[in-house]
């Protein structure tokens, strides 16, 4: 809340000054947990004057429409208003408005109260007698006091002159709650800063990190301990403190025998502290490090000792949970899972296993994994959300069931896959590598993504309160970055008419759908669904072509942050049964350095330029010319150039296709820049309009031909350039 109340405050009053035409140098916003701050920098004494000019109606138009121009432009009558000539649409009312320049301190004075008053805190809170009167202010903690002042550098600042709620901004600050808890005067932000230092303030956040993440080295070196460093948990604890002190607490050697991520998440959540390693090793050391906000007298003794109480305590639940986790296999848990609602629409957790148990058996070959293990995994993947340690800590998940089933003697790759199947979790996040735990993490999500495309539940603008984006990714940076192959039309049809299925009344038409019902059904990234005999499943069919759609804007977005042009990727995504991901990717890097080449460029734009033509011709004609070209008319009546691109076109065409048969998108590309130097010759000597209908016919399917070719890797007329 700090952060963004920080860059709410910067935004709102920069945004502010410069729809009022007031320009600014710099600008920062600084919080600490009892003051929120920002600085401008660069901003002028006075704006400027403004002239605007403003068209009114025609001259002799209805009164309401004159009487609406004159009190938008603040004029009393016509008489302040002139008159222009349009040549083509006659005369009309034009207003002049200037306005002189406004004092910056009176602008200051008019938004400030105004952000104050509508500040966007998350929570926010009323209080005092005031509170019970409407309208009142509203504030994340108790309002104190308002310090605003504006002025140049060599002179006397004044005070900005507001009020909200009865508070009056001023001049008077206080420093740290308990070490220097009086008044402070301040006129300058450099008086600021350097006050509240004196009265142990850091106000700059990044400050506070960085004086905590020093000092917490420095004391676990000097104790001959390494640090445990936790991004998340430094933002946190620097955010709680004014003037940070950095104490070390220890705990008994005894609670080491809970798994180190166990003492790890009890620390952190519980008492915002640091945990140590013992030095070179990644065994934990039975001590951590706190953040205190008090310069204690009796070098922080107390503090220490009730921080190591409470640890104490924490550590002893964690150490019951751990050894009450112990005693209970997982499979014996599973049964609580069908008490747990995965969702409304899609059943419990225990049947949601169930069914990536069966799918992650159906990949396990494809992923070369074994199945029966696949299977056991996924069995086992989700039994830790009903033990003791994940109800508490459940960052836990997966994790701790890792380790409750190599205790119980599980293969290791089943016990890895019980705690790699909820990767990756985010884009930095590594991807499965066992086949095992890569056969689960993709049964898990897309039996996911299936369900909720099932219920129409899909991710809309930047609301995906199930993650579905995610899960999208996951599987495409399991497949990209494990060089994996897996036809998702097949698989996710398959999944959908299980879905429906199991969702329909029995003996309906849906209900009967059989899982290889769809395994013959062409689907189109696009969204174009092309099926042979399956009408009566066209709204499942329809549901597979949406969530391949997905996929593909997911993959979209995936490519272009690894470099590639969204262009050449539409060019792809444009052909049809594009549903292998990693070859799309393949094709994409192919045709990408392809058209790098000389070769490239220019066939590129003999493509662009036989399309162009065809579209205008056919369009013109009212017709298509997707019939092959007659090799005895252009034996008979063709120029050299017209019969040199025909023959370079069937031996393109033909090398071109067994390349992209072969998975050889280079072979292919190859092929196809053999094309370049007669697609040249050929624009430049024959004239594809000719006299003679039916050589111009013939010419246009030459065309047509040309961009069939390229059409074997790529649709090159999505390709920008």
């Amino acid at each position: 809340m700090q952060r963004r109340a920080a860059e709410d405050l910067k935004k709102l009053v920069t945004d502010a000054l410069v729809e009022r035409g007031f320009l600014y140098e710099g600008a920062k916003a600084f919080a600490t947990p009892r003051r929120l701050a920002l600085h401008v920098a660069g901003l002028p004494a006075r704006g400027e004057a403004v002239r605007e000019e403003r068209r009114g109606p025609k001259v002799g138009a209805p009164d309401a429409a004159v009487q609406g121009f004159l009190r938008s432009a603040g004029l009393t009558s016509l008489d302040q208003a002139t008159t222009i000539t349009d040549p083509k649409k006659g005369e009309f009312y034009l207003a002049v408005i200037e306005r002189a320049g406004r004092e910056t301190l009176d602008v200051l004075a008019e938004i400030l109260p105004q952000i104050i008053r509508s500040f966007p805190w998350p929570k926010s809170m009323r209080w005092g007698a005031a509170s019970a009167q409407p309208g009142a202010l509203r504030w994340v903690r108790p309002l104190q006091s308002i310090v605003a002042t504006f002025g140049p550098e060599t002179e006397t600042p004044e005070v900005v002159p507001f009020e909200v709620d009865g508070i009056k901004a001023g001049t008077l600050t206080r420093g740290h709650r308990f070490l220097a808890p009086e008044t402070i005067e301040v006129r300058r932000f450099d008086d600021y800063v350097q006050a509240l230092e004196r009265a142990k303030v850091v106000l700059d956040a990044d400050r506070r990190k960085d004086i905590i993440l020093h000092d917490a080295r420095d004391l676990a070196f000097a104790r001959g301990l390494d640090l445990v460093e936790d991004e998340g948990l430094l933002e946190e604890v620097a955010g709680l403190v004014e003037w940070p002190v950095v104490l070390m607490g220890s705990f008994d050697e005894a609670f080491l025998d809970i798994p180190a991520e166990a003492i790890r998440a009890t620390i952190r959540a519980n008492q915002k502290c640091f945990v140590l390693r013992k030095s070179g090793s990644e065994e934990l050391a039975p001590a951590f490090l706190l953040v205190s906000n008090l310069v204690a007298t009796d070098g922080g003794a107390a503090i220490t000792a009730g921080n190591e109480r409470v640890v104490r305590a924490r550590l002893s639940d964690a150490k019951f949970f751990w050894e009450t986790d112990k005693a209970i296999k997982l499979e014996s848990r599973l049964s609580k899972l069908d008490t747990i609602v995965f969702h409304e629409k899609l059943g419990t957790q225990g049947e949601r296993v169930k069914r990536i148990a069966a799918l992650a058996k159906e990949l396990a070959p494809l992923v070369s994994a074994d199945p029966a293990l696949a299977e056991r995994a996924a069995n086992l993947a989700k039994a830790d959300l009903v033990t003791e340690m994940v109800g508490e800590f459940p960052e836990l998940q997966g994790l701790m069931g890792r380790k409750y089933a190599a205790l119980q003697g599980e293969p290791d790759s089943v016990a890895a896959a019980i705690e790699e199947h909820y990767k990756p979790v985010g884009p930095s996040d590594r991807v499965p590598t066992d086949p095992v735990s890569i056969a689960v993490a993709l049964a898990d999500k897309l039996d996911t993504l299936v369900g909720f495309w099932a219920i129409d539940e899909k991710p809309t603008g930047s609301k995906d309160p199930f993650a579905l984006r995610r899960a999208a990714l996951g599987v495409i940076r399991s497949l990209i970055e494990r060089s994996l192959r897996l036809s998702l039309g097949e698989i996710v049809a398959r999944q959908f008419a299980i879905a429906e299925r199991r969702g329909a009344p029995q003996g309906s038409a849906a209900g009967e759908i059989r899982e290889q019902d769809l395994g013959t059904s062409g689907f189109h990234f696009s969204g174009v669904i092309e099926t042979e005999g399956q009408a009566a499943h066209s709204a499942v069919a329809q549901r597979v072509a949406d969530l391949l759609a997905f996929f593909a804007d997911r993959l979209k977005v995936y490519l272009r942050d690894q470099g590639a042009r969204h262009d050449l990727i539409d060019a792809v995504f444009a052909l049809p049964g594009q549903d292998d991901l990693l070859m799309v990717v393949r094709r994409v890097e192919a045709l990408g350095q392809f058209l790098g080449t000389d070769d490239g460029k220019n066939l590129l734009a003999g493509v662009k330029r036989a399309s162009n033509i065809l579209r205008i011709e056919e369009k013109k004609d009212g017709r298509a010319y997707d019939a092959e070209p007659d090799p005895a008319l252009i034996a008979s009546s063709g120029q050299p150039e017209e019969q040199a691109l025909a023959q370079a076109l069937t031996a393109a065409r033909a090398d071109a296709s067994a390349a992209v048969a072969a998975e050889d998108f280079a072979g292919a590309m190859r092929a196809l820049s053999r094309l370049r130097a007669p697609v040249d010759a050929f624009f430049d000597k024959v004239t594809v309009n000719a006299d003679d209908p039916a050589v111009r016919a013939n010419r246009l399917a030459l065309l047509n031909a040309l961009r069939a070719a390229t059409r074997e890797v790529a649709d090159f007329s999505r390709i920008e350039g």
